[in-house]
């Protein structure tokens, strides 16, 4: 228990996806402008990613390692994911319309999404057990969607105060995550 619990630690604040492992920054740059925008992004983001490697751990531990077939993990994953958000995709736009175009274009952009492969990839790299591979498969979205929805607050609040011309825009937004990065960087000395 203890374990799990140091695994979803670390995977939300210390090893954050987007400001420790800079992975899915696209997204957050891009999408990190509004709550709203960026609360839709981050729950398509830990479902996508809880499914996927929930199915990247089980494709691998019981076709790729008996097979010995381990060397093409990142192209069997990319095709896994790819086919699971169409999957997703197709499944909301049936049964729940409004959903579907709630989330509009963040469900295609998953696809392309590099913390969903980055994620599928640790987790056979660190030989989680299924149990662990859930935790952290959890914890790490989670933790995106956490860093996403703060981020959007402050760049909402940033557009309503005075910056100078040359900060504004891109420059504003990479020192913000800068700064959260720092802020993110100190909960390593709590482990």
């Amino acid at each position: 228990m203890t374990n799990l619990l140091t695994i979803a630690f670390t995977a939300f604040f210390i090893e954050n996806i987007l400001l420790y492992q800079f992975l899915g920054v696209c997204s957050f740059i891009g999408v990190g402008k509004k709550r709203s925008s960026s609360l839709g992004m981050g729950l398509a983001v830990v479902v996508t990613i809880i499914l996927a490697g929930m199915a990247t751990w089980a494709i691998y531990r019981y076709v790729m390692e008996p097979l010995d077939i381990g060397y093409m993990k990142t192209i069997v994953f990319i095709l896994v994911i790819a086919a699971l958000v169409q999957m997703m995709e197709t499944i909301i736009k049936k049964f729940s319309p409004a959903l579907y175009k709630a989330l509009g274009i963040y469900l295609p952009l998953i696809t392309t999404n590099c913390a969903v492969l980055g994620v599928a990839i640790t987790n056979i790299t660190r030989d989680y057990s299924f149990a662990e591979m859930l935790v952290y498969s959890a914890a790490i979205p989670l933790g995106y969607l956490f860093v996403m929805y703060i981020y959007a607050i402050i760049r909402e609040k940033l557009e309503l105060n005075p910056v100078p011309k040359a900060f504004r825009g891109i420059p504003i937004a990479m020192i913000l995550a800068a700064l959260l990065a720092i802020i993110f960087s100190r909960f390593g000395g709590l482990i």
